[in-house]
């Protein structure tokens, strides 16, 4: 059997809920527990995510493509869900008959771990599902707001859940997950260095950040720096708030004059060297459509597509 695997997000600016937890985090580490155990029992893996993308589309279209293109016989996305702190249980998605038929066994395997099923569920309004050419199913393993989902939550008994469902069957020893990059690195970290260095965010001494996936003094500068810039609390400490800054400015979404845009605006301003006010005056565009002429743009003073590339790449 060949299975494409695709743990959901973790591909700025595709990047997942937080909660208790943050999502990236979780569907790596039961996505990769999965891909070990679906081939210790002698299938086929694909990985489907990618190692980066330039939008969210960007990063879902790639998972379509890969899974396409290796002809894997079964697609499945591994999600976490967030909603009010209250919410709980796990529901699994498909659009097809097959696909409802794989679903079924998965769901009925995790909620013998204790969760609340919720359901299987059509999942007709998935980009995932609706462009992938095989038998496909979406899992949202449960709640990473709920404090009731992540006391039952562990991830090595969730991965050999969602495994006996596709398979009927675990590995009869056990198996060491697939490491992502290296040993020991922190993902959260590394995506928060990649994500500083492609912003042009330097350290305290002016350098690009080494990524490593550990936190140190230049990191922490880096995170600071970044904060003070649009205008968050400068902790050193990258939380929702400052992934929100990151996320929406790698986001490029179209910024035009009078735009009052806080931290995408503000971010803009410092690359540009102009007053850092979030406000995107007759100042601001100025200095935006002078940009624009160096580079051979149209200076339009809109920050589009062809500006972003040149920003950030």
């Amino acid at each position: 059997m060949k299975f494409g695997i695709d743990s959901g997000h973790n591909c700025p600016p595709d990047t997942g809920a937080r909660g208790i937890k943050f999502e990236d985090n979780l569907t790596l580490d039961v996505g990769n527990r999965v891909i070990a155990k679906l081939r210790a029992l002698g299938n086929e893996v694909v990985v489907c995510r990618p190692s980066n993308a330039n939008t969210v589309r960007d990063s879902l279209s790639k998972r379509c493509s890969t899974a396409n293109a290796s002809r894997v016989d079964t697609y499945v996305s591994i999600h976490f869900n967030a909603f009010n702190n209250q919410a709980n249980g796990t529901e699994v998605y498909a659009t097809s008959d097959t696909g409802r038929k794989i679903a079924k066994p998965v769901l009925d395997e995790i909620i013998k771990l204790g969760f609340f099923n919720r359901g299987v569920k059509s999942g007709s309004h998935l980009y995932v599902l609706k462009n992938t050419d095989m038998p496909a199913i979406l899992i949202e393993c449960c709640f990473l707001d709920s404090q009731k989902d992540m006391n039952l939550f562990n991830p090595e008994a969730m991965a050999n859940a969602i495994v006996k469902g596709l398979t009927g069957k675990l590995p009869s020893a056990p198996v060491n997950p697939v490491p992502d990059e290296e040993e020991n690195i922190d993902e959260t970290i590394l995506r928060l260095q990649k994500s500083l260095n492609r912003l042009k965010i330097t350290d305290k001494n002016g350098k690009a950040l080494v990524e490593d996936g550990f936190t140190g003094a230049n990191t922490k500068s880096a995170v600071e720096k970044f904060q003070t810039i649009v205008a968050v609390q400068p902790t050193g400490i990258a939380d929702a708030t400052t992934w929100n800054a990151i996320n929406l400015i790698l986001a490029k979404r179209i910024i035009r004059p009078n735009h009052a845009g806080g931290a995408v605006v503000r971010y803009l301003q410092y690359r540009l060297g102009v007053e850092n006010d979030g406000v995107y005056g007759s100042q601001t565009e100025v200095v935006v459509k002078n940009f624009q002429k160096q580079n051979g743009l149209d200076a339009d003073g809109i920050i589009g597509p062809a500006s972003w590339q040149k920003l950030i790449g």
